[in-house]
């Protein structure tokens, strides 16, 4: 297959080098910067907004975790924490025994509230700032059709494997949390 698919060219291929590591670094350095402003980490604060922008600050659970790209469990541990700080409401839905329906509580949308600011001066700081002179729409539209092209890779919609690290005489700890 790598004799069908043509090299890079240099401006390709700088594009590429310069990319793949922010893709690692952004997403890290992001939500340190939220964790240490607001005690939310990037996870956190992406299920608060997905709830704040939904009709009636409701989703799915299943429907949460697909906007913001988190396998199930995932979800349902953010949003049972966010559920005993009374953040967010869980229910079952109505019509569907087996779904569940996550609710933006208003001191729920108050954190998201409090925590903006800072979201908003890291990702200005680390991002924006630097895009200074292109063409954002035609940025962001590219994104956008990177983004489409990997829905039906279904790896890129479910949480990586959690890491297990080791110390001293144990064998296995509990693994990371998020």
């Amino acid at each position: 297959m790598s004799d069908q698919v043509p090299p890079l060219t240099p401006h390709e291929e700088a594009v590429w080098r310069a990319f793949a590591p922010l893709l690692l670094r952004l997403p890290k350095v992001l939500d340190n910067d939220l964790r240490a402003d607001t005690g939310l980490s990037a996870a956190e604060y992406a299920v608060l907004m997905n709830l704040s922008e939904a009709p009636d600050r409701q989703l799915r659970m299943s429907e949460l975790a697909n906007r913001v790209a988190m396998s199930a469990s995932r979800i349902s541990r953010i949003v049972d924490a966010f559920a005993a700080q009374g953040l967010v409401t869980k229910a079952k839905v109505s019509d569907d025994a087996r779904g569940n329906l996550a609710t933006l509580t208003d001191a729920g949308f108050n954190r998201l509230r409090e925590a903006y600011p800072a979201h908003l001066a890291s990702v200005r700081r680390r991002v924006v700032d630097h895009l200074a002179g292109l063409d954002l729409p035609a940025l962001a539209a590219a994104i956008e059709t990177m983004v489409d092209s990997l829905k039906d890779c279904p790896a890129a919609w479910q949480a990586p494997a959690p890491s297990m690290k080791r110390s001293g005489t144990q064998k296995h700890q509990a693994p990371e949390r998020d």
